[in-house]
């Protein structure tokens, strides 16, 4: 059987009318389609029994990209620049990292997915990466979305190394924040050349990875960026993975 991958949602209140919606991007949708896995998405006005019942039912967490986690969600005071903060979907997706982690069920992060794992098992977060980090590296998004921004360097005894089949890797680059402190027992896996840190995983677990960037946008192009979902998705299948 096809695994069954949750994909959390964002909160989108549309103007004039005030109607709230829950949305996802669909590359994200499709590159889980095309891995072979089953794509359902997580609400985010729901009880929590609600989303228990959910994550009970599904092999496999996906956390994509997205706006800020809110800053006391990790023990910091807010950044000027911190914003586009979802309270709700802070919360779902915590509560998901950590049940997921727990419960040895496989999870992928991306982009705001890499932070919120990071910050849901306990590390912390550059808040904006222009102010704090010296850098001449464009992390923010100018160029189109599926195009290379920067290089990463991916430490060659990783499960991402693997995957991608490489210790370098050109990559689109779409955020103004990162991770600082990695949590306790994540790997650093991949850095960008000013030393952001772009990939973090649990060794000791079935499959738990998350990366800077955005590979859904990549992945119809280029194999490498397919065989993270295809990794993820076999992982939360039942098969082996690198």
């Amino acid at each position: 059987m096809q695994p069954l991958i949750g994909i959390t949602t964002s909160t989108y209140v549309a103007d004039g009318t005030g109607w709230e919606y829950n949305r996802a991007f669909v590359p994200i949708i499709r590159a889980v389609e095309r891995a072979g896995g089953l794509p359902v998405l997580i609400p985010l006005r729901i009880a929590d029994d609600t989303l228990r019942a959910i994550y009970a039912r599904l092999d496999g967490v996906l956390l994509p990209g997205g706006g800020d986690v809110r800053p006391s969600a990790y023990q910091a005071e807010a950044h000027p620049l911190t914003g586009n903060i979802d309270d709700r979907r802070d919360q779902v997706e915590i509560s998901l990292a950590q049940w997921a982690v727990r419960d040895d069920q496989p999870v992928l992060g991306i982009c705001r997915g890499h932070q919120v794992l990071n910050v849901a098992l306990g590390g912390t977060l550059v808040q904006d990466i222009p102010s704090q980090v010296t850098t001449t590296i464009n992390h923010d998004g100018s160029k189109p979305r599926g195009l290379p921004a920067h290089d990463v360097t991916i430490d060659p005894a990783s499960r991402l190394a693997g995957i991608i089949g490489s210790t370098r890797l050109a990559v689109n680059s779409l955020h103004h924040q990162s991770v600082e402190q990695p949590a306790p027992d994540m790997c650093v896996t991949a850095h960008a050349p000013d030393g952001v840190i772009e990939g973090l995983e649990m060794p000791d677990k079935r499959f738990v990875l998350s990366v800077q960037w955005h590979p859904e946008d990549m992945f119809e192009d280029d194999p490498a960026m397919l065989r993270i979902f295809q990794s993820f998705v076999g992982a939360a299948g039942g098969s082996p993975t690198r």
